[in-house]
């Protein structure tokens, strides 16, 4: 069965900084593409970024560019986004989805259960 099992949000300080982790199980995690995804209140979801099975090839929104990596541990099987310089405007939840030549980046066939990532005084 896959499952994608997020961990890391939590409250920060507009200007701090979070990492969320993915940790992947019940399929190769090497064989396939990563985004991460995030969606406020009262929106639609917004793609943040995107990974290649390798990791040498990597995508950003452009309100994240700069501020936001996306990683990958293909031997841990674990992804993750490092965020900083953190605004009231990233937060949201974000998930972690497994993007596929089908769904292509941004989206996925399967996807966490969603973290929290909240940014106030």
């Amino acid at each position: 069965e896959v499952q994608l099992a997020e961990s890391g949000g939590g409250m920060v300080q507009p200007g701090g900084s979070l990492r969320l982790s993915c940790a992947a199980s019940g399929y190769t995690f090497s064989s396939y593409d990563m985004s991460w995804v995030r969606q406020a209140p009262g929106k639609r979801p917004e793609w943040v970024s995107a990974i290649n099975i390798i990791g040498d090839s990597t995508r950003y929104t452009d309100s994240v560019k700069g501020r936001f990596t996306i990683t990958r541990d293909n031997a841990k099987n674990t992804l993750t986004l490092q965020m900083n310089s953190l605004s009231p405007e990233d937060m949201a939840l974000y998930y972690c989805a497994r993007s596929t030549p089908t769904t292509g980046w941004g989206t996925g066939d399967y996807w966490g259960q969603g973290n929290q990532v909240t940014v106030s005084t």
